[in-house]
């Protein structure tokens, strides 16, 4: 059974210019085209678009995916590679949540010192305009 990338954006829940472009960077195969050059999708192509979907979701980087999707090509391979892509980008994320909450801490302390008087005096607008 086969469908047009329309029908692939809507059971991948994947926008039709973003399958386009994993096609073009070779995340996703090219599929095969009818005689009047239309896409035509199947299972397979529903199925690797939810992974990458899903992986984007949890913010690996395209790099990463594509090593993750080789590695899941070789089932009765080692998964210590996957494994240390995975731990790699807990790091990534443990970094970016302690980032974000210094911004909070200091988002938080300007608003908290706002005299919610005039723009002219405002707190907030000052903490942005400041060169850190």
């Amino acid at each position: 059974m086969d469908f047009s990338i329309g029908e692939l954006a809507r059971r991948s829940r994947v926008k039709v210019p973003t399958i386009r472009y994993y096609e073009q960077i070779g995340l996703l195969p090219a599929p095969p085209r009818t005689q009047g050059q239309q896409r035509r999708y199947d299972s397979g192509h529903t199925s690797r678009l939810n992974f990458i979907r899903h992986a984007r979701e949890l913010g690996f980087e395209i790099d990463a995916i594509r090593e993750l999707l080789a590695m899941s090509a070789e089932p009765s391979q080692s998964c210590v590679v996957i494994d240390d892509i995975a731990r790699r980008h807990i790091g990534e994320i443990d970094r970016r949540i302690a980032h974000l909450t210094t911004l909070r801490v200091e988002l938080q302390r300007t608003v908290d010192e706002c005299g919610r008087g005039q723009v002219c005096d405002c707190r907030v607008i000052e903490a942005l305009a400041e060169n850190r």
